[in-house]
C-alpha cells in the first residue's frame, strides 16, 4: 500500500494524508483518526528514507529548543513556525535538555536534515564557544544576547538581561521590599541567568542592599524546580518579603510552595516572575512579571534569518526591553 492508496480509500487528498502521517497541526482530528485507522488496518509503514530525503530537499528551518518545560519557548515556537511557514519554509523542531549541548544537536541536525538555517531558543554560551565554529549556516540565537559570542553567521535577538534583572529588583524595592530571595539558573551555564544576576546585584547595591549568596537559589526553569527550591528555602527556616524568580514557570512553582506552607501570596511573600507567558495573566493572584516582547523577538529572529539566507546579509544583534507588569502577586509594604 502506498500513500496514494490511503488517499483513495480515505477520500482525502495526498497532501492531507502526508500531513496527517507527519502529525501536522493543520489537519483535523477526524481526518487523522480516519487515516490512522486505514494505516493500522492495512499495515502501512511510511518510507522513512524517502521522507528524510524529501525533508532534506525542502526549504527548511530548524528550531533547536533548550529545555522541555519552558512555556515561554513553547508559545514563541508556535509563532516562529507560523512565520517561517508564511515565508515558504518548513519548520523542524529539535528539543534538547537544559543541560544538553544544543550546538552538538544542531551539528547533527545539519548533517541529517540539511536545513537552510537554524533558530536556537535559548543556549549555553560555553557550548557555542566550544563548537559553533563547525556550523556554517545562517543562525539566530533567540531570547539570548551574549557579548561573549562573536560569530559572523550568528545573529542574536533578545532583551537586555542585565537591565531587566536590575529593573526587577527596582520594581520590588520601590514597593518597600528589602528582604528579597532570588531564584535563578546556574549562571555558569546560562547566559541570561548570568546577566540577570549581574543586574540583580547592581540594583541591590544601588538601593543600599548587600548581595547575600544565601539568598540566591539555583533551580531549573520549571514549575517543579521553582516549587522544590522555594520549599527547601522555607523548610530551612528561610524568610523573605519577596521572591524574584527568573522565569514565570519558576515563579508559579514557588508561589505554590508558599501556599502549601500555609502562607499567602502576596500577604506574606510577594512573587515576581519573568517572561510574561499567557498563564501569568490567569494565575491567582495574577502574576506580576517582567514581560519579554515574545512576538517581536520571534518576528525579528525570522526576519534576520531570512535576510541572511536569501540576501546573504551579515549577522546582526538586536537588543529589546523587558518591561515590568504589575499583578496581584506583588504588594507594597
Amino acid at each position: 500500500m502506498t500513500i496514494k492508496d490511503i488517499a483513495r480509500e480515505s477520500g482525502y487528498a495526498i497532501s492531507t494524508v502526508s500531513r496527517a502521517l507527519n502529525d501536522h497541526p493543520d489537519v483535523s482530528e477526524e481526518a487523522k483518526r480516519r487515516i490512522a485507522a486505514i494505516v493500522a488496518a492495512k499495515g502501512f509503514v511510511p518510507n522513512a528514507n524517502a521522507r528524510q530525503l524529501k525533508r532534506q530537499q525542502a526549504k527548511s528551518v530548524a528550531f533547536i529548543v533548550r529545555g522541555t518545560s519552558n512555556l515561554f519557548f513553547a508559545d514563541m515556537l508556535v509563532e516562529l513556525q507560523r512565520l517561517v511557514g508564511e515565508a515558504g519554509y518548513e519548520g523542524v523542531v529539535e528539543y534538547v535538555g537544559e543541560t544538553a549541548d544544543e550546538v552538538a544537536a544542531a551539528q547533527r541536525v545539519c548533517r541529517e536534515l540539511k536545513p537552510r538555517g537554524i533558530i536556537f531558543l535559548g543556549g549555553d554560551s560555553r557550548n557555542f564557544r566550544k563548537g559553533f565554529d563547525k556550523i556554517d549556516l545562517p543562525c539566530v540565537l533567540a531570547t539570548t544576547v551574549s557579548d561573549e559570542l562573536q560569530f559572523e553567521n550568528l545573529s542574536m535577538v533578545g532583551v537586555d538581561d542585565r537591565a531587566a534583572g536590575a529593573a526587577a529588583i527596582d520594581f520590588l524595592a520601590e514597593r518597600g521590599h528589602r528582604d528579597i530571595l532570588v531564584l535563578g539558573t546556574d549562571p555558569e551555564r546560562s547566559s541570561p541567568g548570568k546577566m540577570r544576576l549581574e543586574g540583580v546585584r547592581r540594583s541591590l547595591e544601588a538601593h543600599g542592599l548587600p548581595f547575600d549568596p544565601e539568598r540566591f537559589v539555583q533551580t531549573e526553569f520549571s514549575m517543579a524546580g521553582g516549587y522544590a527550591a522555594m520549599k527547601a528555602f522555607l523548610d530551612k527556616g528561610g524568610h523573605a518579603s519577596a521572591v524574584f524568580a527568573m522565569s514565570d514557570v519558576t515563579a508559579i512553582g514557588a508561589a505554590r510552595a508558599i501556599l502549601d506552607a500555609g502562607l499567602s501570596v502576596p500577604g506574606d511573600i510577594s512573587v515576581l516572575g519573568f517572561d510574561g507567558i499567557p498563564m501569568a495573566r490567569f494565575y491567582n493572584p495574577q502574576l506580576a512579571t517582567m514581560v519579554q516582547p515574545a512576538a517581536q523577538i520571534a518576528k525579528t529572529s525570522v526576519k534576520l534569518l531570512l535576510r541572511c539566507i536569501e540576501k546573504r546579509q551579515p549577522a546582526q544583534t538586536v537588543l529589546l526591553e523587558a518591561t515590568p507588569t504589575p499583578g496581584g502577586s506583588v504588594r507594597a509594604i
